[in-house]
């Protein structure tokens, strides 16, 4: 296959790059300071800042492939999934963007260069659509040389007026439709739908027609030119914007069908068949049906290969299953997959490998699930690097609702079994699914929707909503803890951790605290506070809070929540009501803590200094953890940074923190601060006031962190590691002051101890160690050597060493050798079945200490009969061990050599 996903998404990314676009990685699906949005929905969520002018792009041109969650709010695709070839919950978006560069002439001729000549679709097969008043693109579209005449098609707002909101930056947008059947075949996404042709081409120019694949939108280009006001009035732009958005998963099934001579939907694109194949697997081995050969579980299919995407992604990026928000979108779709396998005949199991891939052993057969991670990794390395959390995190969610599900379904049939087709199922049963036996109400409607069966969604919410008013009664209970003190009675805690490091001041509210997995810890708020709330990357300040009568609480995290500055911890002496509301307290950081983070943080900046200055001002920071001991600092960058270039950074900083510049705070505007050339952030939300940190003549940054007062206060920066985190995303992780005196006093020790072992000093010691390693190599060849002249002995003259026998017609051939290792093991056996074609090989190994190796081969004739793993289970307890392994070759290690003998002599017996 030509045009794989990979190769279409590498494709776009490398034609804008060539003419100019910074390649950005994908924002993460939690939007970075934006409480608006519960995910990235559209390619332009991480750059809405730069539209609405609140922040200025570094770069004026740049392309990504965006990760993007349409679960929620009017952007809610959930029920459709599966049920068609084209919805999804997780896609990716390719995009390419203009801020205030160029505008609509680049922008259709890159495309239209784009799709016909790097993807080379038939022009003739191709339409564009502008909108009605938009004569500047319908010019544009004109100068296409090789365009069908009457290809272009004036459309309402409607369907080419692209707006943010009801105010704010908007504007036409111009998109390019493929017809992908010319010959009116009209090809249907599902049975008995169909395509009326002359619906694509009356006045309502409703070019896509819902339920029909045959036109289908190949990208969307949006001219950003107008902001509208409350009135609807439209005024232009200073400066005039494009943003573009072409459907990854859609552009990879108009090209494999073209390749392939026939329609393909989404879900029948390489990148898709690859996980249906995985759930394939899991199916036959229930000896359930294979996809395509049932309609109504060919959407179970579909379904579990798309949510599968969407959690994998998701816990990649941090999120884990609960019942708040985000939290609960999670847990939806990991319940979700699960009942749709049920519906397959799977286990809750089967999930985790899905997404993360994995082995199953069946029988003596071992199957092989890729599953997500291994069908995505290469474009997201990040889901590598999770694969463990993701398949954890899976399994732990998914097997408890499995332990509810069957009582649940029990309730549904008992219900359905009733009542006839067209009944609605009560709220109060839809809610006691829900409540009890965790039913999502989506899920709920989804089992019922193919019976004909409707659900009372108001009477469930209504139920609902009587829960959660109860659930706020009783966190308004005064009983001893309560959370009135939350944004709604106006309540609020000031930061004045800057200048102090212990203050008096008065609780304003207490509660139990919302952390996952801390149902005995407390939330205190107090009306002031020195505590470091955690953000900007910096870990939150752990103290103690004391009263007057002697109280203490004992504080091991800071965050801010609502506008409020939560203190989390424990109370080590005293009782619940020497905290209540209104007793004043005194509170105290942990210094020497802060003192390393402040360290850490400064050297984050001074960091992120030396890397625009050695590697290019196209870096920019991606995230960081600044943390007591240590910090990490992610920066977009393609490529590893070589050691050399390493060594470079870190000899800055640290001239740097010789330099011993003084470090600055000041407040200002936020337009005046980057006038000042302040560095913002990318993906991070800032206010009309700032906090402007700068360290001499090279560092400024916006941040509300806190830092040192001369950058000699660092003492000294060691760079520990450089890696990659995800595409076109560096981390450096490192230590300062103490930290890094301590880790060159442990490597200074580590080179003692070898020199100690090695009889010698520096230079010395390592010319001794090259010796030694070039002499077990060369033993380790002879060893080889030694090894191939015992396994040769098994074809020739040492046959006399082989034990034949026989069994039920099948013959036995054992053999025992000594400190054969179980690589070689495998070897001997390949060339005894070449001597013995039709035979079960026994070979047996004493190796060192005592221990032992069996190897079991069975020749390709018997394995119909006896199979090597099920022999293998049965004797490698008599050796003390334990093994396994595939019908025709099985191994075993155990600790008593002592019985290899008898081990060998049972192969016949069992056989």
């Amino acid at each position: 296959m030509r045009w794989t996903t990979d190769e279409i998404r590498k494709s776009f990314l490398d034609f804008f790059a060539e003419r100019g676009h910074r390649i950005v990685p994908s924002a993460p699906l939690i939007p970075k300071g934006d409480p608006t949005l519960l995910f990235t929905n559209a390619g332009m969520v991480p750059f809405k800042d730069f539209f609405l002018g609140l922040r200025t792009a570094s770069d004026v041109r740049v392309v990504d492939c965006q990760k993007c969650l349409r679960i929620s709010g009017k952007h809610n695709d959930l029920e459709a999934v599966g049920r068609d070839s084209y919805h999804h919950t997780f896609f990716e978006m390719l995009g390419n963007w203009s801020f205030g560069d160029y505008y609509k002439a680049e922008a259709i001729r890159w495309h239209w260069e784009l799709v016909t000549k790097v993807w080379e679709i038939p022009a003739a097969r191709l339409w564009a659509t502008v909108y009605q008043d938009d004569d500047d693109a319908y010019a544009e579209w004109e100068k296409i040389p090789n365009l069908p005449p009457g290809r272009i098609l004036r459309c309402g707002e409607k369907d080419n007026f692209w707006e943010m909101g009801e105010t704010g930056p908007c504007g036409p947008c111009s998109e390019i439709h493929i017809d992908r059947e010319p010959d009116g075949s009209r090809p249907t996404d599902s049975p008995g739908e169909a395509c009326d042709q002359n619906a694509h081409r009356g006045a309502s120019c409703a070019v896509n027609v819902e339920g029909c694949a045959r036109f289908i939108e190949l990208g969307n280009l949006v001219f950003i030119q107008y902001n509208r006001d409350a009135a609807g009035k439209l005024t232009p732009l200073p400066k005039q914007h494009v943003d573009t958005g072409t459907g990854l998963e859609r552009v990879a099934a108009v090209l494999q069908s073209i390749e392939a001579g026939r329609y393909l939907g989404n879900y029948d694109i390489d990148l898709f068949q690859r996980i249906i194949a995985d759930i394939g697997k899991a199916v036959r081995l229930t000896d359930g049906p294979d996809y395509g050969k049932s309609t109504e579980l060919d959407v179970s299919y579909r379904a579990i290969a798309d949510h599968a995407r969407a959690i994998s992604f998701l816990i990649a990026d941090g999120l884990r299953p609960g019942n708040n928000d985000r939290q609960y979108v999670l847990r939806r779709l990991i319940r979700r997959a699960v009942a749709h396998g049920h519906k397959l005949g799977l286990k809750p199991s089967f999930l985790p490998e899905i997404c993360a891939g994995g082995v199953e052993t069946v029988g003596t057969r071992d199957v092989i699930f890729g599953g997500v991670v291994s069908a995505m990794r290469v474009a997201y390395p990040e889901l590598s690097k999770q694969s463990s959390d993701i398949k954890a995190v899976t399994l732990e969610e998914a097997t408890r609702f499995g332990e509810t599900l069957d009582r649940g379904l029990d309730l549904l049939n008992s219900w359905r079994k009733v009542f006839r087709r067209g009944a609605v199922l009560p709220g109060e049963v839809a809610f006691k699914l829900h409540d009890t036996f965790g039913f999502p109400i989506d899920l709920t409607q989804d089992i019922l929707r193919d019976d004909g069966f409707e659900v009372d969604v108001a009477g469930f919410e209504r139920l609902m909503e009587e829960q959660r008013t109860r659930g706020r009664a009783d966190r308004l209970d005064p009983r001893p803890y309560d959370r009135s003190f939350s944004a709604e009675t106006g309540a609020g805690s000031r930061f004045i951790g800057y200048e102090q490091d212990s203050a008096g001041s008065t609780v304003v509210g207490v509660g139990t605290s919302s952390e996952q997995g801390t149902d005995e810890l407390v939330e205190l708020v107090t009306s002031e506070t020195p505590f470091y709330p955690e953000g900007g990357g910096q870990v939150g300040d752990r103290g103690v809070i004391e009263t007057a009568s002697g109280a203490l609480f004992e504080v091991t995290n800071s965050r801010r929540q609502d506008g409020l500055i939560l203190h989390i911890g424990r109370i080590l002496r005293g009782a619940p009501g020497d905290f209540a509301r209104g007793a004043r307290v005194t509170l105290k950081i942990d210094r020497a803590r802060r003192d390393a983070s402040m360290i850490n943080h400064s050297a984050t900046h001074i960091l992120h200094y030396a890397l625009r200055d050695l590697l290019g001002g196209e870096v920019h920071q991606a995230g960081s953890l600044v943390a007591p001991e240590r910090l990490r600092f992610d920066f977009s960058h393609n490529g590893p940074v070589g050691a050399e270039r390493l060594a470079a950074i870190e000899e800055e900083i640290n001239a740097r923190i010789r330099e011993n510049a003084p470090v600055t705070t000041e407040e200002m505007a936020y337009g005046d601060a980057l006038k000042a050339g302040a560095l913002a952030f990318f993906g991070d939300k800032y206010g009309d006031l700032v906090r402007v940190v700068r360290m001499g003549d090279f560092s400024t940054e916006l941040c509300g962190g806190t830092h040192v007062a001369r950058t000699g206060d660092a003492g000294l920066f060691k760079l520990e590691a450089e890696s990659g985190v995800a595409a076109g995303v560096r981390r450096i992780e490192a230590v300062t002051g103490q930290g890094a005196l301590d880790a060159i006093r442990r490597r200074e020790k580590i080179l003692d101890d070898l020199g100690n072992q090695l009889g010698a000093r520096d230079g010395a010691a390592l010319e001794r160690l090259e010796r030694l390693i070039a002499r077990e190599k060369e033993l380790e060849k002879k060893l080889r050597a030694l090894e191939q002249k015992l396994i040769a002995g098994a074809r020739g003259g040492a046959a006399d060493a082989e034990k034949i026998g026989e069994a039920k017609g099948i013959k036995i051939v054992t053999r025992k050798v000594e400190g054969v290792e179980p690589k070689a093991l495998r070897e001997m056996a390949d060339r005894m079945r070449e001597k013995h074609p039709s035979a079960v090989i026994g070979i047996g190994s004493a190796l060192d200490g005592g221990k032992a190796a069996i190897l079991i081969a069975v020749t390709a004739d018997l394995t119909g009969r006896v199979k090597a793993g099920d022999l293998i289970k049965q004797i490698a307890p008599l050796i003390g061990g334990t093994g396994g392994g595939k019908p025709d070759l099985a191994q075993a290690g155990g600790s008593n050599a002592a019985k290899l003998d008898e081990a060998l002599a049972r192969i016949a017996a069992i056989v």
